[in-house]
């Protein structure tokens, strides 16, 4: 993955946050990374809304790590809205969520989604997810 480029992940939980960067540190994955709690924080920092409004720090997404269980507007409410918007559909996004459910797992993928990846239980597990991850994002 392009080092230069931005990933925004959009994660409520404390121990996931903590994981992601762990894992992307174990993994080599140096991208400037942003993190927002909820879809509602996550449509704010694509669109430059408050407290969003500075471009410098809401740089556009190369990608967008999505969990789906997140206050306010869930992960599938935000794809729906952030997919129907022209300006921002072209982002990709991964999901990184708990729910090994087929119906969100199909109505993710209906929105567009590039990947959807099921949580691990173990930070080893994690981090190998996250490994999979770079290595994808490097080839595409």
């Amino acid at each position: 993955m392009n080092h230069d480029v931005s990933i925004l992940v959009v994660e409520d939980d404390e121990v996931d946050i903590r994981n992601i960067r762990r894992a992307f540190g174990r993994n080599g994955i140096r991208n400037p990374v942003h993190f927002v709690e909820d879809g509602e924080s996550a449509l704010a920092f694509l669109r430059h809304e408050a407290p969003f409004e500075d471009p410098s720090d809401a740089p556009r997404p190369a990608l967008i790590l999505l969990d789906l269980n997140l206050p306010k507007m869930s992960g599938l409410e935000f794809l729906q809205t952030y997919k129907a918007d022209p300006s921002l559909r072209d982002i990709p996004a991964v999901v990184l969520t708990t729910s090994d459910e087929p119906t969100d797992r199909r109505r993710s993928y209906e929105y567009g989604i590039s990947g959807y990846i099921v949580k691990p239980v173990s930070f080893e597990s994690f981090t190998e997810a996250m490994r999979r991850f770079e290595l994808y994002w490097a080839i595409c």
